[in-house]
């Protein structure tokens, strides 16, 4: 072979750190993800966290054991990517009306806090709940992951109570962070420690109870 062929071959030849590069950018397969989650949510459903077992998972799903463990190294992260994606997050309306938002929200929590509760159990415990938890105690990374999501939720509620504030609807001085936690507290005591109910009766109560206190004499609703 001839030089200028030789030259020729090498232009139209990828490097190898450019083949490399192609194979590192490959789009994730969206559908591998769906399927693992669906089989993985499944088996939580019908047996809780002790019946998830990842080979299984793997071979429900028809995923290769290595991909899934690529990208969910442990049990606990799968299951923590599963149920933070399965339960929807707690929406946080401004309807205008401040009591009637905060209630939406304690309600939505109330029904998130129940799910994961009851998720393979008969509800004699906290559930995947106390999963979940034990699971961020174990690994860092998804006790950050789980604290940035709580972190989300709490800043909604808080930019909500501020326009409240800016409208004029709350006292000066109200400390924001503390009615948050005075709404969203009994929720969780009530639900994943006594296994009581919350329902909308309760949570209008618990909202009413906090609001009384804290609202501007005569304001608007906020």
């Amino acid at each position: 072979m001839t030089s200028s062929a030789l030259h020729s071959v090498i232009e139209r030849t990828p490097a190898v750190a450019d083949r490399v590069a192609v194979r590192r950018g490959r789009p994730r397969d969206a559908g591998v993800d769906e399927r693992v989650v669906a089989v993985t949510w499944d088996l939580l459903v019908a047996r809780g966290y002790a019946g998830v077992n990842v080979d299984e998972v793997a071979e429900r799903a028809a995923v290769a054991k290595t991909t899934l463990y690529r990208r969910w190294p442990t049990k606990d992260h799968l299951v923590v990517a599963v149920a933070t994606q399965m339960v929807p997050a707690v929406p946080v309306p401004d309807t205008g009306d401040l009591r009637r938002d905060l209630t939406e929200f304690t309600v939505g929590l109330a029904a998130r806090l129940t799910k994961y509760r009851m998720v393979g159990s008969d509800g004699a415990s906290a559930g995947l709940a106390a999963e979940l938890v034990a699971a961020a105690a174990r690994h860092p990374d998804l006790g950050d992951k789980l604290r940035d999501l709580d972190a989300r939720r709490h800043t909604l509620a808080l930019d909500r109570l501020s326009r409240a504030g800016e409208r004029g609807a709350l006292r000066p001085g109200v400390d924001h962070s503390i009615v948050i936690d005075q709404v969203s507290g009994p929720i969780y005591y009530r639900i994943l420690i006594t296994g009581a109910t919350a329902d909308r009766s309760y949570a209008e109560r618990l909202v009413n109870a906090v609001l009384d206190g804290v609202l501007s004499p005569g304001a608007q609703p906020g």
